[in-house]
């Protein structure tokens, strides 16, 4: 992991086919969902951070403005053989870091249940009540920067 370079990148970036192919392998194709189904209507909106290493999408984390201090973490997606050593965390903070810079005071995000844990250990609290999303409990966690 010690070559991966952190970008931002927006959808006419040559890495933005390959961090399509991550969120689709990662957190739509386990599902059963199609291919189409990991595109939203707010990609060009979105502030895209990628890890690469020699132009493989290692990991990759959204983030969609709702307004100029707010807005939505999303598409969270590491390679499986690479969770659980750090890399994501480093992605949440990368991208955190930038919001700052940006004037952003606040994050939202819907977490699925198995990684509530993740996004506690990195500052984020849960709040309202369960729900189902893309066919999978989730909860809604939040975080001020």
């Amino acid at each position: 992991m010690t070559d991966l370079r952190f970008d931002f990148i927006d959808p006419r970036h040559p890495l933005y086919e390959g961090e399509l192919e991550l969120r689709f392998r990662v957190l739509r194709e386990p599902l059963g969902h199609a291919r189409e189904d990991v595109k939203f209507p707010f990609e060009n909106e979105s502030l895209h951070l990628v890890t690469h290493a020699g132009g493989v999408v290692q990991g990759c984390v959204l983030f969609n403005p709702e307004d100029a201090h707010s807005g939505r973490l999303f598409q969270m997606a590491v390679l499986p053989s690479l969770q659980g050593k750090g890399l994501g965390a480093k992605l949440v903070r990368a991208l955190e870091d930038e919001l700052r810079k940006r004037g952003f005071r606040h994050v939202h995000l819907h977490a699925r249940a198995p990684v509530v844990p993740f996004y506690e250990r990195l500052g984020y609290a849960v709040y309202d009540e369960p729900f189902v999303e893309v066919g999978i409990p989730h909860r809604h966690m939040q975080r001020d920067l």
